[in-house]
């Protein structure tokens, strides 16, 4: 039978694919195989479709593996050193309180419509994500904080002033969702910015074709000659383009991969490792460096309201069991709410302890006294949770599977939901319906822990004044933090208010931290030089195929 067996895939790709194949091989040069070959296809497989194609929206790794392709940004933030470095902005000045940024544009830079990227675009673009735009539907970033306006200097010359201080700016100027595009598509409706074809940026592929929901081809930009300062290569990408195919099902991908009809695929499940390892092809694992896979709770369900409940599903809960049955190496065992790669990551593994004893004595303090069943029983009702699994988020389903059998030792049952289901999103939305979800942000810099707990961020929470509407629940001194961090200048007093934070998270039972999240990637031998932006964004830029 064939590897294509998906009928998505064998519907849309087969043909393609051979097709790609034959362009790639033909197309290389045969010369000495360190040295990048310049031409060739790479076809790479993406698990889900992309949605939006706004550079904020970027968080989704769908979305980001396109826009790190077609956009650069201000700066770059190094992966190894996590400084950041200068890319379309040649230099730049903060003031002594972090509310106002000066960047001196590198020149000659232009948009792939030929138009240039001046300060006049920086300004529309910053101003748009740090703004947002209600009539355009645009949403603000979530990267950005306490922005109020920018200044064009001259042409080259733009400026950012702020409301308050923002010290994450400048490592925002590098995220995913700082990609800067053509003013012209800021003026287009948001709604319409699923269409790829829309997106016209600076970076070195620009797009060709799509099928939305299904595959989506870019060409390399001939011109190309600005990558970021400080890396070796600075003229076009080495490969000719990139086909993307979204292909959902695991063994799909992983089977084209081996049989030479896919060069690059996202998400690997730890039990294939072994196999695509065993062929002498390569995993690519990359840390997210952010909020680590936690099990969130939110405190306006009456089930986990109490501090003693959640506190004892924290004890009930075996991080290293599920580590260890369900992934490989590639992901370590959370020891706090960030990663411990992540700034201002304090280990606070002596807070989440797994012991049965404890967790059982803390719902006996609660009130929740074992039912006939052994499923825990308080004023007639059960101790009953519902978590949806999440569809992005690596072996999901099966992480929730083995907590809910971990909690039943307690007498809580915990039923675990498709993701895929049409009203999950609305669910999730309600905690009454999802009293536990699942979550994690990556972003290398403290403002992290800010994004996914601020009501006006993601709100994991579902705090009052956040996406629920009907939200009771408020903890304003977790929400005075998660400002202080957004906006102490000094860094070292910002990092230990990111340290206060985890600490409160924790002693609050807010989460469970499970494990420190990666994107594992698989390539084949004939791929070299696959990059990873600092949350483990894929880039192609210096990527090349070798004869095969």
């Amino acid at each position: 039978m064939s590897l294509i067996s998906s009928s998505a895939l064998r519907r849309t790709v087969q043909p393609t694919l051979a097709a790609v194949l034959l362009t790639s091989v033909s197309a290389m040069a045969v010369i000495a195989q360190d040295q990048p070959v310049t031409g060739g296809t790479l076809v790479y497989l993406e698990q889900q479709a992309h949605t939006n194609l706004y550079p904020p929206a970027g968080g989704f790794y769908p979305n980001s593996g396109i826009l790190n392709q077609i956009t650069d940004k201000l700066t770059w933030q190094n992966p190894e050193t996590l400084q950041n470095e200068p890319w379309l902005a040649a230099s730049w000045e903060i003031n002594t309180d972090a509310t106002e940024y000066t960047f001196k544009l590198r020149p000659g830079v232009t948009f792939s419509d030929g138009t240039p990227l001046d300060a006049a675009a920086v300004a529309k673009n910053f101003d748009v994500f740090g703004l947002g735009n209600k009539e355009l539907g645009y949403p603000v970033a979530e990267a950005i904080n306490n922005y109020d306006h920018s200044e064009v200097i001259d042409p080259q010359t733009v400026k950012f002033v702020f409301k308050a201080p923002a010290p994450g700016f400048l490592q925002a100027t590098s995220v995913i969702g700082s990609g800067i595009v053509a003013p012209s598509v800021l003026e287009q409706p948001y709604a319409e910015l699923g269409d790829a074809t829309k997106i016209i940026g600076s970076g070195a592929f620009v797009v060709d074709s799509e099928v939305l929901g299904q595959s989506l081809n870019l060409k390399v930009r001939e011109d190309y000659a600005w990558g970021p300062a400080n890396i070796e290569h600075q003229g076009r990408a080495y490969l000719d383009a990139i086909q993307y195919i979204v292909t959902p099902e695991d063994s799909v991908r992983i089977g084209a991969l081996l049989a030479g009809q896919a060069d690059v695929i996202r998400q690997i499940q730890a039990y294939d490792e072994g196999q695509v390892e065993a062929q002498s092809y390569s995993v690519l694992s990359a840390p997210t460096r952010g909020v680590n896979n936690n099990a969130v709770f939110r405190p306006d369900n009456p089930l986990v309201a109490d501090i003693k409940v959640r506190q004892a599903l924290t004890a009930a809960t075996n991080s290293a069991e599920i580590v260890q049955t369900i992934f490989s190496s590639h992901y370590p065992q959370a020891t706090s709410v960030i990663a411990s790669t992540a700034a201002g990551y304090v280990d606070l593994s002596d807070k989440l302890v797994f012991d049965l004893e404890k967790a059982k004595a803390l719902l006996d303090e609660a009130g929740w006294v074992p039912g006939a069943d052994g499923v825990r029983e308080k004023d007639g009702v059960k101790l009953e949770l519902s978590v949806y699994e999440s569809l992005p988020q690596p072996q999901s389903r099966a992480t929730f599977q083995l907590l809910s059998q971990q909690w039943a030792q307690v007498g809580v049952k915990l039923n675990v939901l498709a993701g895929d289901a049409g009203s999950a999103a609305v669910d999730r939305l309600d905690p009454l319906k999802t009293p536990v979800v699942s979550a994690m942000v990556g972003r290398a810099d403290p403002d992290v822990i800010k994004s996914n707990f601020y009501p006006s961020n993601r709100d994991a929470l579902l705090q009052k004044g956040g996406l629920n509407p009907n939200a009771t629940f408020e903890d304003a001194k977790l929400n005075d933090l998660l400002l202080a961090i957004a906006s102490e200048p000094d860094n070292a007093k910002r990092l230990e208010l990111a340290g206060e934070a985890q600490v409160y998270i924790l002693d609050q039972a807010y989460v469970i931290p499970i494990f420190e999240e990666p994107q594992v990637f698989a390539a084949a031998p004939y791929v070299h030089d696959v990059s990873f932006d600092a949350v483990a964004r894929p880039s192609f830029y210096n990527t090349w195929l070798s004869p095969r």
